[in-house]
């Protein structure tokens, strides 16, 4: 008998690090099928809430928030791809060129997620492939509306959802649920409510982690 596992992965569409901890996650997943039983929840982060509809250049932006120069942001990208490649997602080499508000991405989750979390999942990864995959923006309309499309969601519902407010203020307090939970960086992934494994851990993190929650649930 599998044993229920519950998986929230509070995360930003804009952070490269929960591309590869997701996929790390879900590779871990697939090790212990048969054994765990997880329903994995997306929930919302926002790494830069206060920005504007135009985006920044990712290097201008990365220089102001850490200080960070040219030569340490390309041996990040270059680690990162690194990482990416071992967990099988494929960064830009470019990298992203811009980040981008995340707000409205995060609505269309939301909604995702209440029809169906195997689309919510899927259209995380749509997001985050559209992104970090190809350098599309994730607070654009249309990039948005192509990956609920891609993940089965109905396309003139995204779109409608996107031209409101429908949502704001659920994901709002969602987000601060996880900010005052002690959640400052991402991505942060909580089982059961109670443990937390934070960063884009390796694979075998998370095979360890979920072998011994689910033994102590089980148990």
């Amino acid at each position: 008998m599998a044993t229920p596992l519950k998986i929230d992965f509070v995360s930003d569409v804009s952070c490269p690090w929960c591309a590869i901890g997701l996929s790390a996650l879900e590779q871990a997943l697939d090790r212990v099928k048969g054994e765990v039983q997880a329903q994995l929840h997306f929930q919302p982060f926002e790494l830069n809430p206060q920005m504007g509809p135009d985006g920044q250049d990712v290097a201008e932006h990365l220089t102001q928030k850490y200080g960070s120069t040219p030569a340490q942001q390309e041996q990040i990208r270059n680690t990162i791809r690194e990482r990416g490649a071992a967990v099988g997602f494929e960064f830009r080499r470019e990298g992203r060129g811009r980040i981008w508000n995340t707000f409205d991405a995060h609505r269309l989750l939301h909604w995702a997620g209440l029809e169906d979390p195997a689309r919510q999942h899927a259209l995380k990864k749509a997001l985050l492939v559209a992104h970090h995959g190809r350098g599309e923006s994730p607070a654009a309309v249309e990039v948005l509306v192509a990956a609920a499309q891609a993940a089965g969601l109905d396309a003139a519902r995204a779109r409608a959802i996107l031209a409101s407010d429908e949502y704001a203020a659920e994901v709002r307090a969602q987000e601060q649920y996880y900010t005052s939970a002690g959640i400052h960086s991402v991505p942060a992934v909580i089982f059961n409510d109670k443990h937390l494994v934070s960063g884009g851990q390796p694979v075998e993190v998370f095979e360890q982690a979920i072998r011994q929650i689910a033994a102590g649930a089980a148990g």
